[in-house]
C-alpha cells in the first residue's frame, strides 16, 4: 500500500473520501485529528442503476461486462460496508453526513 503525507495545520477539518478512506480512522483518533468517520449507506438498488449508467455514457466497456461487474459490486456493498464500519467509520445515509460535517465547520461537533 502506498501512502502520501500531507499537512493539515491550520485547515479546520480535511475530509478523506473513497472505499480506503477507512483505513486511516484509527491513525486518525490516535493522532487526535478525528472529528467523524462515515462510511455511506445507499440503496444498493440505486448505488448499481447510477454506477450502470455512468460506466454505460462513458463506454467504459462493453456493457455485458460492465452488468456483471455491476451485480458482483452489489454483492459485495454489505461487505465493504462492514470492512468500514469495523475499521471505526460509522455507517450513515448521506443526508446524515452532510449535517454531520456542517456541524463540524459550524464549530458544533456531530452527535450521534
Amino acid at each position: 500500500m502506498a501512502t502520501r503525507s500531507f499537512e493539515v495545520a491550520g485547515s479546520p477539518l480535511f475530509i478523506a473520501e473513497g472505499i480506503f478512506a477507512a483505513d486511516i480512522v484509527e491513525e486518525c483518533r490516535r493522532r487526535g485529528v478525528l472529528a467523524g468517520a462515515y462510511a455511506l449507506r445507499r440503496p444498493r438498488g440505486a448505488t448499481f442503476v447510477r454506477r450502470l449508467a455512468r460506466d454505460l455514457a462513458e463506454q467504459r466497456k462493453a456493457p455485458r461486462v460492465l452488468i456483471r461487474r455491476g451485480v458482483a459490486l452489489l454483492r459485495a456493498e454489505p461487505a465493504v460496508l462492514r470492512r468500514q464500519t469495523g475499521l471505526g467509520a460509522e455507517a450513515a445515509r448521506a443526508r446524515q453526513v452532510l449535517r454531520g460535517v456542517a456541524g463540524l465547520l459550524a464549530g458544533h461537533p456531530h452527535r450521534r
